[in-house]
This record gives structure tokens, C-alpha cells and sequence, in this order.
């Protein structure tokens, strides 16, 4: 018996968390640039951050206390890239997210979705999803992005990041953008 229920726990663990990306497929492609940062490293630029005088280091890290994990891909690869929109379309039917703002640009898309938090401040996960990058003008290190995937989850204050976000230099459409995607 209990052998049986050693078992039965075993198997449903990943259901509380501990279960991997759909995205994590992407982690070990030889043709996508990963970033993947864990809480252990957050909690410590957190720590950082909240022991400076510079009061938008300390704004940052009291975002970052909320945060569980962030993971960026990203490809210059047409095959990857679809695979990419196939994923993102098929996790988005899955989960319970919903958009928060799209941009169209010429052949540039830039989409980001949400996952509800445990009031209408907060969401459990923010997702970016940028596609047909490949005709700008940017260049990292040599190589023109086709695709950038960005997810991160956690206990994340949208109130935090929209006061981050307005001390950034952004352009006034994606400041009017954000502010009215959060009304």
C-alpha cells in the first residue's frame, strides 16, 4: 500500500509545478539563443537591488521578489520560428490566457498574453511573442532574429511593472498601449 501511494504521489507531482515548459524543447536547439533565469538568481538580484540607494533599483527588485523564473528564445530559424508559433498557438487553446496588447508593425508582430493572478493586479504569467523580425535593422553579434519567445512566471504586479515601464524611455504609442491595456 504504501508502495502504491509513493507511486501515486510520484505521478502527480509535475501537476503542482514541477512539470517543465512547453517552451523547454527550445532549451537544447542548435539554432536558438536560450535565457533562462531561475528564482535562485532573481531572489539574489533582488537582495542586490533592495540594499541600494538608487530607488529604481529598489523599485525593480521588489518586482523581481515576485517573480519565479523568466525564459527568452530566441532564432533566426524559419523552421524554428514556425515551431514556435505552432507551440505558442497550441499553449495559448491550453492554458486560461488571454491577450493583453498586440503591436503590427510592417512584417513585425509582437503579441503579449496574460495569465490571471489571484486578483485583477496580478497575474500568474506573462507571455511575449515577436515574430517576423528578420527584414529590421537588428543586429546581435552578426545575426538578424527571425523570432523572440519570452515567458515569465510568477506572483507578478502589474501596478510594479506599469511604474517600472513609465520611467523607461518607450515610445508614446506603447506607453498609451500599456495603459490602456490595463483599463
Amino acid at each position: 500500500m504504501r508502495k502504491l501511494s509513493l507511486v501515486v504521489a510520484i505521478a502527480i507531482l509535475p501537476l503542482f509545478g514541477f512539470s517543465q515548459s512547453i517552451f523547454d524543447k527550445y532549451e537544447d536547439m542548435d539554432n536558438v539563443g536560450t535565457v533562462v533565469v531561475n528564482k535562485g538568481m532573481i531572489d539574489l538580484v533582488s537582495k542586490i537591488g533592495s540594499m541600494t540607494d538608487d530607488e529604481e533599483a529598489r523599485e525593480f527588485a521588489e518586482v523581481a521578489k515576485g517573480i519565479n523564473g523568466i525564459k527568452v528564445f530566441i532564432t533566426e530559424d524559419k523552421g524554428v520560428s514556425s515551431s514556435m508559433a505552432s507551440t505558442v498557438k497550441k499553449y495559448l487553446k491550453s492554458s486560461s490566457m488571454e491577450e493583453l496588447m498586440r503591436v503590427k508593425d510592417k512584417d513585425v508582430n509582437v503579441k503579449f498574453y496574460i495569465k490571471s493572478g489571484k486578483d485583477e493586479d496580478h497575474v500568474r504569467e506573462l507571455l511575449m511573442f515577436v515574430s517576423g523580425m528578420k527584414n529590421m535593422d537588428v543586429d546581435v553579434n552578426g545575426r538578424k532574429f527571425e523570432t523572440v519567445l519570452v515567458s515569465m512566471t510568477g506572483d507578478i504586479d502589474l501596478n510594479k511593472i506599469g511604474a517600472i515601464t513609465n520611467k523607461m524611455n518607450l515610445p508614446d504609442d506603447l506607453k498609451k498601449a500599456e495603459r490602456n491595456s490595463r483599463n
